[in-house]
């Protein structure tokens, strides 16, 4: 039986500025579309709350895979939520800073539109601080401000370590840094904010020389992987740094980190996810924006969007 149409509204980036080759959020929008669903965008900013119901100024698009005129939009108007939207897809790329929380809450007063990923849970999730609910899954890890920890943690390691950002996004602010690296005191005050701000640290995995693979999980099952691997003399995987998109399915190690993380994601009404492992080691559990779908369908001829849409079709008719 094919599915009624619904409305499903997308709050993002601003949709102009998308890379159609390349974004998730695009071909997500395209097959709500092409499955004959209203499409709707909208930015964080555009949220408000109206007499105890979420409502947004919000746009009707109409999607084509054509650069520069991928997206015709409508005139703006306000929308109620519950009202007329059945699912909500909140895919603003991090920072999850005050105004993304803000959106975040707002969003979690629906009471009828399915937001996916359901608000409370984005907000409770870090996405590296949620991985250490599976501390067991991952390479040696410290939270902290402090920088004489961070300089005992790398000595304990044996003289070098991974070191990012709560907060960051596409592997930005992440370095690999060595206790003979000169500029060494300057990188750990900057990934702290000169002690006032969290950074973690994590073992470094020789294994990122093969690659550091990106799984998309739906409802707690995985839908696909791809292997990103880093290019010469960078650290860093991810595609827009110069890492390469290379075929890849799930091993042992694989199965055991999704077999132990699906139910948890499931309950927590995490929806769509991305998890990073390197080596078997789970890094990073990715659940504001992920992507990758774009990049998996090009090596696999697949179209992972129709799962996902899919899914949210049956969370609203059952």
């Amino acid at each position: 039986m094919t599915p009624r149409s619904l409305t499903f509204a997308f709050v993002m980036d601003p949709i102009e500025d998308l890379d159609i080759e390349a974004d998730t959020t695009f071909v997500l929008m395209l097959e709500a579309q092409r499955r004959g669903h209203r499409v709707l965008t909208l930015h964080p900013t555009d949220l408000g709350v109206q007499e105890g119901k979420v409502v947004a100024q919000a746009r009707e698009v109409s999607l084509q895979r054509v650069a520069g005129q991928h997206a015709k939009l409508g005139a703006a108007r306000k929308v109620v939520f519950d009202d007329e939207v059945d699912v909500a897809f909140q895919r603003k790329d991090p920072p999850v800073d005050t105004a993304y929380v803000t959106a975040t809450q707002i969003l979690a007063l629906c009471k009828k539109t399915q937001v996916l990923n359901r608000p409370e849970a984005v907000i409770a999730c870090n996405e590296k601080l949620f991985t250490i609910l599976f501390a067991d899954l991952m390479p040696a890890t410290l939270v902290t401000r402090d920088i004489s920890s961070l300089r005992e943690f790398m000595s304990h390691l044996g003289g070098e370590m991974i070191l990012k950002p709560l907060h960051g996004k596409g592997g930005e602010g992440v370095f690999h840094v060595h206790g003979e690296d000169r500029n060494l005191a300057a990188l750990l005050e900057l990934a702290t904010q000169y002690g006032q701000d969290w950074a973690m640290a994590q073992e470094y995995l020789p294994a990122i020389r093969q690659g550091d693979k990106r799984i998309l999980l739906v409802d707690g099952e995985p839908i696909g992987a791809v292997l990103r691997v880093p290019a010469a003399g960078e650290t860093r995987a991810n595609l827009h740094v110069g890492g390469r998109a290379v075929k890849s399915s799930l091993d042992a190690d694989d199965i055991r980190i999704v077999e132990t993380l699906g139910p948890v994601l499931k309950q927590e009404g995490l929806f769509f996810v991305g998890i990073d492992v390197i080596g078997g080691k789970l890094t990073e559990i990715n659940v504001t924006s992920p992507t990758g779908i774009q990049e998996i369908n090009a090596l696999e001829g697949g179209t992972l969007e129709t799962l996902v849409i899919e899914a949210a079709e049956k969370r609203v008719n059952g």
